[in-house]
């Protein structure tokens, strides 16, 4: 697994590799919580091929178990998604219930991503 550490705007984040996999499982989250860990910083940028394959199917439950263990550790999550992901009727009803938080934004482009996670 491949991971970046940037430094913009006075705010550090760690961003995956586009086009890679990097959880198999819901349990691979902790191969991301550690990149955040080893770089000191609570702000990561993904993509949905990094995701499990399931997790934009919210009946799996795997959307639910990931976001709820990087919330456990104060980690904010920007997802950049493919312009051909498919998400799940209800994702639309999680991404509604997130936006009252600050953990977790899903984004169409790479800049927006960057810009939220360097929002406070």
């Amino acid at each position: 697994m491949e991971f970046t550490v940037h430094d913009l705007q006075g705010q550090r984040f760690v961003e995956g590799a586009s086009g890679q996999r990097f959880m198999e499982r819901v349990e691979d989250v902790s191969t991301v919580l550690e990149a955040c860990f080893d770089n000191a910083v609570d702000r990561l940028l993904l993509y949905s091929e990094n995701m499990t394959e399931r997790f934009f199917d919210l009946s799996s439950g795997e959307a639910g178990e990931i976001l709820q263990k990087l919330r456990n550790y104060h980690i904010r999550l920007a997802i950049v998604r493919s312009p051909t992901l498919r998400l799940s009727r209800r994702f639309d009803e999680l991404m509604a219930d997130e936006s009252r938080e600050s953990y977790f934004r899903l984004f169409g482009e790479r800049a927006a991503a960057q810009e939220w996670l360097c929002v406070g």
